[in-house]
């Protein structure tokens, strides 16, 4: 075995090394990931659907699978709705029990329980009050940041991919070539953006699919200019003129010599990337140019926050998740950086 991966001297176990010193990075990352493991586990930890239901002798299992009404004594064969007076009122037999979840409320959920306007403040049945549909916002803030961080993580790796490949073709061959795909990148990134959005939003129906494809298409930019620099110092250092001497073909030199030496710079913004798409999913829901109103969405929140002011714990709640996810991110990436720097080595 090599001397220096057993010592842990290895550039990654220095890296991690630095990363760790950094103890508020650290933290964060921590925190992170506990937090987004939560936001996996929703339909666990929020839902209107019970765990098991132990109905005249059998056990039900409506998280896991949809049972019709008959099933529990009911009249029709539709899906059961397990807030419905009826069925709690089946459950209130001795032999009958069913367990939910630690809340409640699915992100759709309307609580008809509640004898005030919507939206309501918090109360013990809502630990987070409800929006102004009636519908549960601790539960809403939970699916909601499932929802920003799927998405800002795959438009995350979708512009880092293409934009690693782009600036990778311009920095190792450049020319004429470079010259032609850094002008049409130029014309690219002066097209509007949000009219883009906009219209698209008022042909197709919005969704959170169609919104990936369109800011994919100009999140790789800012990336790509990096990566193209990376290779343009990299394609006529010494081990690459060798490289091509014995033979070797362009795509594996881009790939096994000059890839690794040009991931720095993408690995060090990657939380700020995916901040950064967090942030846009959000304040294109703010401005419904985003997911439909149905989905679980942090910037609907804080519109309804926006348009509902004495309503304090919707803007409130919203603005402190969205506000911690966004500080977590920065620590993380600043961590990162620090561990990647090279004047540290």
């Amino acid at each position: 075995m090599n001397s220096q991966a057993y010592s842990g001297k290895t550039p990654a176990a220095r890296r991690w090394r630095r990363f760790c010193r950094d103890r508020r990075g650290l933290v964060s990352l921590i925190v992170f990931v506990i937090l987004f493991a939560m936001s996996l586990c929703a339909e666990i930890l929020s839902n209107d659907k019970p765990f098991v239901v132990h109905y005249d002798g059998r056990f039900f299992f409506p998280i896991f699978r949809t049972y019709p009404e008959t099933d529990f004594g009911g009249d029709f064969a539709t899906e059961t709705d397990y807030r419905d007076p009826f069925f709690l009122g089946q459950m209130q037999k001795p032999e009958n029990y069913a367990v939910y979840p630690l809340n409640p409320h699915g992100y759709q959920t309307i609580d008809r329980t509640l004898s005030g306007p919507f939206p309501s403040p918090p109360s013990r049945n809502n630990w987070l009050g409800t929006d102004d549909r009636g519908r549960d916002v601790l539960a809403r803030l939970l699916y909601g940041f499932r929802l920003s961080v799927l998405f800002g993580l795959a438009l995350t790796v979708v512009g880092t991919l293409f934009g690693m490949f782009m600036g990778a073709v311009q920095g190792y061959f450049g020319g004429k070539l470079d010259l032609l795909l850094q002008r049409g990148s130029e014309i690219w990134g002066s097209m509007p953006e949000l009219y883009l959005l906009i219209i698209f939003s008022s042909i197709f129906q919005p969704g959170a699919l169609l919104l990936l494809v369109l800011l994919s298409l100009f999140s790789w930019m800012g990336l790509a200019d990096y990566v193209r620099a990376e290779f343009l110092r990299g394609r006529n250092l010494e081990y690459v003129t060798a490289a091509k001497a014995l033979g070797v073909g362009n795509w594996t030199i881009m790939y096994r010599h000059l890839l690794p030496n040009g991931l720095t710079p993408v690995i060090t913004f990657l939380p700020f990337r995916v901040s950064s798409s967090i942030l846009a999913l959000t304040s294109l829901d703010f401005l419904g140019l985003g997911v439909p109103p149905t989905a679980p969405s942090l910037g609907e929140l804080l519109a309804q926050g926006k348009a509902n002011l004495g309503a304090w714990w919707l803007s409130l709640s919203s603005f402190l998740v969205v506000t911690v996810t966004l500080i977590l991110l920065i620590f993380i990436g600043e961590a990162l950086r620090a561990a990647f720097d090279p004047r540290l080595d």
